[in-house]
């Protein structure tokens, strides 16, 4: 007597491979593997075992003692990338939120800080990269990407000086933030007023 032996049927939509593929011979009892490989930018997006569609996030499926023929089939989807955008107070980023790119494309964002204030960073994938810039472009996105925005108040100088017989406090170059106030106390000498 010989062994039976029983095919199983192994198919791969585009964009990724199964192996071993086409119809292949398995003797009654034994286990078979099958490897599931995507193409760059795509991903396993199921795998179709006698049209039952089986839940399993591996890159591999095998078969356990065969009694019987059997079909495989995998599909694959494409990689869809975000860039998750967050900015701090006093400024935005726009496109703003978890925006969805289309895989190997590239993206510019807007940075804007509100009136008086400026970019002091610029955080990429938790990398401080830039100040003081306008924009930002991720080129050739692959890959999930994180990007923020840290916005300061502008700083002004106020230089302060007096003529003689009197004098002004603080004087000097003063640095004042944006928006908000500051004092000087101006006092004449005896026997003068501010003219």
């Amino acid at each position: 007597f010989g062994i039976t032996d029983y095919t199983i049927a192994a198919t791969s939509g585009g964009n990724g491979s199964i192996s071993p593929s086409g119809s292949v011979v398995v003797n009654f009892g034994a286990n078979k593997q099958f490897t599931i490989s995507p193409n760059a930018g795509y991903h396993k997006d199921s795998v179709i075992v006698d049209d039952v569609n089986v839940p399993d996030s591996t890159t591999s499926y095998t078969f356990t003692n065969v009694a019987a023929n059997h079909t495989i089939r995998t599909v694959f989807a494409q990689n869809i990338p975000v860039i998750t955008v967050t900015a701090g107070s006093h400024g935005s980023i726009s496109p703003p939120g978890a925006t969805i790119i289309s895989w190997g494309t590239n993206q510019t964002f807007a940075i804007t800080p509100n009136t008086g204030y400026h970019t002091d960073s610029l955080i990429v994938d938790g990398v401080n990269i830039a100040d003081s810039t306008t924009s930002y472009t991720f080129i050739n996105v692959i890959m999930n990407h994180t990007i923020h925005a840290v916005f300061r108040p502008n700083a002004y100088t106020i230089v302060a000086a007096s003529g003689a017989n009197g004098g002004i406090v603080p004087s000097g170059n003063v640095n004042v933030t944006y928006g908000t106030n500051k004092t000087f106390m101006i006092s004449p000498i005896a026997g003068y007023h501010v003219d």
